[in-house]
């Protein structure tokens, strides 16, 4: 599979975007909304007017028509065809290419059996599910054989369940057919569990790009900082494996238990992520601290604190109208949870 490279890509949303993506890898492009992730998206697929050069392997692709790009992209909205069935729905790219019948038939059953749905063959769009949906329109964009894949938020409309079992789909698929591949999506967990990197966009410009370690433990700059949450990034003294994929270090002078079974420098857990009350939590004693507010930064829709406990400050949020429902100070004694799933790790 070949690499694509971005130069200096303008237009009415984007201002000068840089951008490689490697040979095989899947990168996500991550922001919030407006921030021109399906613009960009739009500009490698030749879809919209830009300045600039998007090269494939080097060669540019200006003045090359869209269906003669060689790029697969599955939209927002799938667009499958309600009138065709499943593998109707999948040969039409294959048809419109002009590919021999039996060639077609052949692409069909084996893009049927890699998505798993060889029994939805027959059934029309209406029929399936949220999930199948996904697979059916997956499958049809990457029949044609592309030599990128462009995902723009796939899973936004399925429940959470739905979209955790097909982000690790696509991961796999991705890895065994090997397809260069930019996966748009706002949501920070989608975009750690299955970039290879991430470039981070914000106002038509790529703020910073890198591993998802080093995006969540060394941001840029504020702006990156802001969006993924303005972690609290704790440095180990002192790591101890548990066995079972657990282990305990010591930071600033604490106890957390962690989700990691090898050495660990640092840990680090978003403000959304750590939960605060007035008096002592219910529960078993994991990761729960008694600690003092030391600054209240108040928000419109959501009020900050800043929590000392031991020799380290959290930084916690909390939407305004449980804040306010807290009846908390500063100065003021508070208990602190750190979620267990929202500690994430960066090894030695």
């Amino acid at each position: 599979m070949p690499s694509l490279e971005l130069k200096g890509i303008r237009n009415f949303v984007l201002k000068g975007v840089n951008l490689k993506v490697f040979d095989g890898e899947l990168l996500v492009l991550l922001g919030p909304t407006g921030a021109g992730k399906t613009t960009l998206l739009n500009v490698v697929a030749g879809l919209t007017g830009y300045e600039g050069s998007v090269l494939l392997d080097g060669v540019p692709l200006e003045g090359v028509p869209t269906n003669r790009r060689e790029v697969g992209y599955l939209f927002q909205d799938l667009a499958l065809f309600p009138h065709l069935d499943v593998a109707s729905n999948i040969a039409y790219g294959l048809k419109a290419q002009g590919v021999p019948p039996e060639r077609v038939r052949e692409r069909v059953k084996e893009l049927l059996e890699l998505m798993k749905v060889e029994h939805l063959a027959h059934r029309h769009p209406k029929d399936l599910s949220g999930g199948e949906r996904q697979r059916v329109a997956l499958a049809r964009t990457i029949a044609p054989w592309p030599k990128v894949l462009l995902l723009d938020e796939p899973l936004g409309s399925l429940d959470l369940r739905t979209a955790k079992y097909l982000r690790m789909e696509i991961k796999r698929l991705q890895r065994s057919l090997r397809i260069t591949t930019i996966y748009v999506t706002h949501n920070q967990t989608e975009a750690e569990e299955l970039g290879d990197r991430i470039a981070v966009i914000d106002e038509g410009k790529v703020e910073q790009v890198g591993t998802p370690e080093e995006i969540f433990f060394s941001p840029k700059n504020e702006r990156v900082s802001e969006f993924i949450g303005s972690p609290n990034i704790l440095e180990c003294e002192e790591c101890r494996p548990l066995g079972n994929g657990l282990a305990e270090v010591r930071c600033g002078g604490i106890k957390i238990l962690i989700p990691c079974d090898g050495e660990v420098r640092k840990v680090a857990i978003s403000p959304r992520e750590v939960y605060v009350s007035k008096d002592p939590p219910p529960g078993p004693e994991v990761n729960r601290f008694r600690g003092r507010i030391i600054e209240v930064i108040p928000g419109r829709s959501i009020t900050r604190l800043k929590v000392e406990v031991g020799r380290r400050t959290f930084l916690t949020e909390l939407p305004q109208q449980i804040w306010e429902e807290l009846d908390l100070r500063e100065g003021d004694e508070a208990f602190l949870i750190l979620k267990f799933r929202g500690l994430r790790v960066l090894a030695r």
